[in-house]
């Protein structure tokens, strides 16, 4: 009996108390001699903290003007994601976004990168709006991958290779 119950209460639980998780994986791709960001954030959240920004009217699925739509999501990206590689600061270069399912992956480059020894990261993304945000950082090269969970308000880590 207590084990129906506890099945049926968890799903109720989720559903009063949402989780806000993003998560960015940074690659160091040796052929191209870059760093390749892809962030993953729930488009809901990431409209959201861009509309109280931009106090505009603002839908990221189908906007309706992708330009500036993309102009704010870099804007809010390069505000809370830093790179530094080897004791050096990187520039990230917004490519684009695109939905997929609850989700908007927002892709960024970084040229002109070695392969490095330690990448420190600081991600705040969404902090601001979500006291639990969670942001998950994977750093990969040269097919090694490194994972570290960032709680808010922690925001930064560093990665050895």
């Amino acid at each position: 009996m207590g084990l129906i119950l506890y099945k049926w209460l968890l799903p109720a639980f989720f559903a009063f108390h949402p989780f806000y998780v993003s998560v960015t994986e940074i690659e160091h791709v040796k052929a191209k001699n870059e760093v390749q960001v892809s962030c993953r954030i729930f488009a809901d959240d990431l409209e959201n903290v861009l509309k109280k920004e931009s106090k505009l009217p603002l839908d990221i699925i189908h906007p309706a003007n992708k330009v500036q739509m993309d102009s704010l999501i870099a804007g809010y990206i390069n505000k809370h994601l830093f790179l530094n590689v080897d004791g050096k600061a990187i520039k990230l270069t917004y490519l684009g976004y695109k939905i997929e399912e609850e989700a908007a992956w927002c892709f960024l480059v970084a040229p002109d990168v070695t392969p490095f020894k330690q990448v420190k990261v600081k991600d705040d993304i969404l902090y601001s709006e979500h006291p639990n945000q969670i942001n998950m950082i994977h750093v990969i090269r040269d097919g090694v991958r490194k994972s570290n969970k960032l709680d808010n308000p922690k925001a930064a880590i560093s990665v050895s290779f």
